[in-house]
């Protein structure tokens, strides 16, 4: 079965979290969400191919990955055993690790492993089978973030209405120094500025996160390879730090944040429930007086509370806050229509036409919408509001291009240029049609008139045009032909008739 490839992001990840963050395979491996060996492989590549640390400028994935050449690859020697199934088939009566061993041997004879060496791994895969171990965190290297489970009520001061408030909780590791707020939802945006804001109050950043599975975390919950949404990935890029979410139904990963929510729950919460609030802000200002009273709460078993053990033990450990703040955006992925637009939000973004069938990257701010290919941008538009589009002419394809650039304005200025009498002509083929657009195609031929015959000359079969009431581009055309804008122009008499004035009605002065 062939190995999944290992997308560029994740290398790349892979590379900043080493070269940055100095954290072990094991761990970089578990925030990428991949194998600890293929960390090894990709580490181990790039220092072969002499790939440095930053990226050069003008990097992207594809460059990338044509520097460290994924594809090339060594023979495994050896074919590993399915130690998962030889453990079952060991319940069985009269099967033995011989017999299993030299069923294996026939079937992989080279690639085999020999009988004691096929034991040794088999007997290290099951003593890592159930394994309980007590935590030990680290100082500045975990930090723990949960909501609490309870609800507080905000009450509209003008229509009475109850809005309930969620709490999001943020706990480090080393010294359990808490942080609270309330926000009106679990949702990204929340949960993104609960985060920034939970990051002034530490002073700084742990070496890894770790969330709950919930939405706003995880785009897909799994115990061996959970995936951060990418607007999460790039928080935590932004700081400088990494991702570890807590497997599903295992609470041992995230027992600091369990704890940290119920003292939140039972000292804070608790405590609030017989006030009632009237707005978030007055609601936050009371968690906060309550929170400084927790993290000033004397242990019970150790010496000291946690604003103490903070000070003593994470403070000196974060890393510090970057000097520019994180920039809220969403990402989504999308492939272009025929028309060669992406939608966000309800609105739709032109990309250069020959993306249309590729799948782009989408970052979407407050004030711009970013379109990526393999992290390489290739189109950028100021955030519009929701309906209508916004199309760069440069992203169309040559003969969209060319239509787009029509427009009365356009017509109507270059026949100024020429003189009044063609300027009157012009507007006549923009008026007297259903749509401007349907004139365009007479506007364009007198154009061509001035290239072919000059402008003096279009000018002056414009005058005589309008004289014999037939402002038409047959009319004019007509007239240069036979060269009549060269001749005097008829008395006003002669060219006064009794029919109204219209493109349509020629009059005796138009048959030559």
């Amino acid at each position: 079965m062939p190995t999944k490839k290992v997308p560029m992001k994740k290398i790349n990840d892979v590379l900043r979290l080493h070269n940055e963050a100095n954290l072990s395979h094991r761990k970089i491996a578990s925030a990428c969400g991949i194998s600890k060996g293929a960390v090894s492989k990709y580490l181990a590549l790039a220092e072969i191919q002499g790939i440095p640390w930053p990226l050069p400028a003008g990097w992207d994935e594809s460059e990338l990955e044509e520097q460290l050449h994924p594809s090339i690859e060594k023979p495994v020697r050896f074919i590993e055993p399915d130690f998962p199934t030889m453990h079952q088939e060991l319940k069985r009566k009269g099967v033995t690790l011989q017999l299993l061993w030299s069923e294996y041997a026939t079937a992989h004879e080279a690639q085999a492993y020999r009988y004691s060496q096929f034991c040794h791994h088999y007997r290290r895969w099951q003593g890592r089978q159930k394994r309980s171990m007590r935590q030990v965190h680290k100082a500045g290297e975990k930090l723990f973030i949960d909501y609490c489970g309870p609800t507080v009520p905000v009450v509209d001061h003008s229509t009475g209405e109850i809005h309930p408030a969620q709490v999001f909780v943020a706990v480090l590791g080393a010294s359990s120094y808490t942080f609270a707020e309330a926000t009106w939802s679990q949702k990204l945006p929340d949960w993104i500025a609960s985060h920034q804001r939970a990051f002034r109050f530490f002073g700084g950043v742990s070496e890894l996160l770790v969330p709950d599975n919930l939405r706003s975390a995880v785009t897909k919950a799994c115990r061996y390879a959970p995936e951060p949404n990418e607007t999460y990935q790039e928080l935590a890029r932004h700081y400088g730090t990494a991702i570890l979410p807590a497997r599903p139904y295992k609470p041992k990963d995230k027992s600091k944040a369990e704890v940290g929510v119920q003292v939140v729950e039972r000292w804070i919460l608790a405590r609030l429930r017989h006030h009632t609030f009237f707005s978030l802000a007055e609601l936050n200002q009371a968690i906060a007086e309550l929170l400084a009273d927790l993290n000033e709460r004397p242990f019970q078993k150790l010496p000291g509370c946690r604003r103490s053990a903070f000070g003593l033990l994470d403070q000196p450990a974060l890393k510090p806050l970057p000097a520019v703040p994180y920039e809220y955006a969403e990402w989504k992925q999308a492939k272009p229509g025929i028309d060669y637009h992406v939608e966000v939000n309800e609105h739709y973004y032109s990309v250069p036409h020959r993306w249309v069938g590729h799948v782009l990257d989408i970052r979407a701010t407050a004030t711009t919408v970013e379109v990526f290919h393999k992290g390489q941008r290739v189109a950028s538009h100021p955030r519009a509001r929701k309906g209508g589009f916004s199309t760069l002419s440069e992203h169309m394809p040559k003969a969209h291009r060319q239509h787009r650039e029509w427009s009365p304005g356009r017509f109507l200025n270059w026949a100024k240029e020429i003189g009044p009498c063609t300027l009157e002509v012009v507007k006549r083929q923009l008026e007297d049609r259903p749509h401007p657009e349907h004139g365009y195609r007479s506007c364009l031929g007198l154009l061509s008139h001035a290239r072919r015959y000059s402008k003096p000359r279009l000018e002056a079969a414009c005058e005589r045009a309008l004289q014999i009431h037939s402002p038409s581009y047959r009319s004019v055309t007509s007239i240069l032909k036979q060269g009549l804008d060269q001749q005097p122009l008829p008395e006003d008499d002669e060219a006064q008739g009794e029919l109204p004035l219209h493109t349509n009605v020629r009059g005796s002065g138009y048959y030559h």
